[in-house]
């Protein structure tokens, strides 16, 4: 395919139906005019003639993105339905091998805790070494993890599941830089909705699946994960292409760990804010789903059995918002808006979650946390991705979610002490005052022009 010549650059800044546009438009003014001017008439139709020429590639262009980011959502989907299935059981399992809420907090750390020494490695690998390596790594260690899980006989086994997976798991950055590779600006904020939405898809299948699983038996539920996180990496492997553009000339590699040191030494940066926000609000978050099984249970008898149609119940909501509804929102109010309206609405979900008597009414309440995290998290990433530097928006993503690791790992540990401790809904209180100070920080960001987007190379 050939390139648009440089001095036609700039006519390529709007759409293609705007250019096209200003072609017939300066065709139409030189019609009729002195033989003098048929010079100027002559530049309008060889003009009009290139755009009718590569009106076609900028539109194949448009597709073949679409088509990339489609496959990556499909990549992700089937990756969260496998975790999906394995994490709602895990309190069970380790219960019925007498484990306190305390040690359950510590198994459910250890993921985060692997995941937070890999996920800025990993960004640093996709930097350089492209996307799609990082992720078919991190799909196999799934597997593995998965396998592991399904015969695990004792809590240390349980521990060595959530450690592999955490290692391999640190690519979510990767995924969200995948989105910044392949997507415009101005569509970031929804395109990270859409693969949120896939996500959610899988948090929202994998449960029900995993907890029918239980009835074939105990270590169906890891097989079934571990076998469709196999398939998910030959898929990947076929379907999905690179995405990351090579560069004549990188710029200086810094340490991996060096843009967790900015973030710390300099919070008040765009992308150090953004970054504490994501981090804040994942540690709410978190406290809510560390202990959402053992509350369920202990208020209203939930069980491994039925614990996924919990979750189904929560992601209709999340791929309902993600999906369909953040676009529209985003493009109305922008994100520091949605990242506001996002930490309000969590605010109000957390609060009201230990003051449901019964399922009935718990059931009107639930749906304010997945309708708060959708309109909070996929802005504040696509606010990041504007604001990073495009040779570095790998291991941006990646400082990010080793922010959100650190908030993984200490929500846990101190939900389930809270929970263990205190009372049954402390850890919902605890988790509505952190996101409070979200609301905080999010009224300072406010909205930039974006870089230019960087095209998918095949």
């Amino acid at each position: 395919m050939k390139a648009v010549p440089p001095q036609l650059e700039p006519k390529w800044a709007g759409s293609t139906d705007d250019v096209a546009h200003d072609g017939v438009r300066a065709a139409k003014m030189c019609e009729g005019l002195p033989d003098l001017f048929l010079i100027h008439r002559g530049f309008a139709d060889r003009r009009y003639s290139i755009i009718l020429r590569f009106m076609p590639a900028q539109l194949d262009r448009s597709k073949d993105q679409f088509r990339r980011l489609l496959v990556l959502i499909a990549v992700a989907t089937v990756d969260m339905i496998g975790g999906a299935m394995v994490f709602p059981l895990i309190p069970f399992y380790a219960l019925k091998l007498h484990a306190s809420a305390t040690t359950i907090g510590m198994i459910i750390a250890s993921f985060f805790i692997a995941q937070l020494v890999a996920a800025p490695v990993w960004g640093r690998v996709s930097d350089h070494y492209g996307r799609r390596p990082a992720l078919l790594v991190g799909l196999s260690a799934s597997a593995a993890a998965y396998f592991v899980f399904g015969f695990a006989n004792a809590v240390w086994l349980l521990f060595v599941c959530r450690l592999v997976q955490g290692l391999g798991g640190g690519t979510t950055g990767v995924l969200q830089a995948y989105v910044g590779d392949t997507v415009p600006p101005e569509d970031r904020a929804r395109s990270l909705g859409w693969l949120s939405a896939g996500t959610n898809v899988g948090t929202m299948l994998g449960p029900v699946i995993g907890s029918f699983a239980t009835y074939w038996g105990h270590q169906w539920p890891g097989i079934l994960a571990a076998s469709l996180c196999v398939a998910n990496a030959l898929f990947a492997w076929q379907w999905l292409p690179e995405s990351k553009q090579p560069q004549a000339h990188a710029p200086g590699r810094k340490p991996v760990w060096h843009g967790v040191w900015m973030v710390l030494r300099n919070p008040a940066g765009n992308v150090q804010r953004l970054t504490l926000i994501y981090a804040v609000a994942m540690l709410a978050f978190s406290c809510l789903t560390s202990v959402l099984a053992l509350y369920l249970s202990a208020e209203f008898g939930i069980t491994e059995k039925t614990i996924g149609y919990v979750f189904l119940y929560v992601g209709i909501f999340s791929v309902l918002m993600r999906s369909a509804l953040i676009g529209p929102i985003v493009d109305r109010i922008g994100e520091p808006w949605s990242i506001r309206a996002g930490a309000a609405t969590l605010i109000l979900g957390l609060l009201a979650y230990p003051l449901a008597p019964n399922l009935w009414s718990l059931a009107f309440i639930v749906p304010l946390v997945p309708i708060g995290t959708s309109l909070l998290f996929p802005a504040t990433t696509a606010l990041m991705s504007h604001h990073s530097p495009r040779s570095e928006l790998g291991t941006t993503m990646g400082i990010a979610q080793t922010f959100a690791g650190i908030s993984r790992v200490v929500a846990p540990l101190v939900s389930t002490t809270l929970f263990q401790r205190i009372s049954h809904g402390m850890p919902f209180y605890f988790a509505a005052t952190f996101v409070g100070v979200v609301s905080l920080l999010a009224f300072q960001v406010e909205r930039q022009p974006a870089p230019e987007p960087v095209r998918v190379i095949d």
